[in-house]
């Protein structure tokens, strides 16, 4: 079970920030927001812990720009929003997600045999 956990966890940490910047492409989310929703998604296995310091990395990273707004129920809230720099990183892993998928797929006996 252990190695399960292994391979889990190495597959979100090299897909997860694509997920973030996939939320936040349409529309701005606050860190809460963007929390809840991975959260939705067990296979993520997303949690603030996860989240807050990758929102944080991709900030710095200029993936993503902030933005602090009144909330009507509470404190401010931080928005996010994608940058150009994380519009372009995103789009070119789309396209290497395609080719990976399916050459994986492909290997491994659950896609097409080519």
């Amino acid at each position: 079970m252990a190695e399960g956990a292994q391979l889990a966890s190495g597959l979100r940490r090299g897909t997860l920030e694509f997920c973030v910047l996939a939320m936040v492409e349409f529309e701005d989310r606050y860190g809460t927001e963007i929390v809840r929703r991975l959260a939705e998604e067990q296979t993520l296995a997303a949690t603030e812990g996860t989240i807050y310091p990758l929102l944080s990395r991709l900030r710095r990273g200029g993936m993503l720009d902030s933005k602090w707004a009144e909330s009507p129920s509470g404190p401010p809230r931080r928005y996010y929003s994608l940058t150009p720099a994380g519009r372009s990183a995103l789009e070119h892993f789309r396209t290497e997600w395609v080719s990976f998928r399916q050459t994986v797929d492909r290997l491994v006996g659950t896609g097409e045999i080519a």
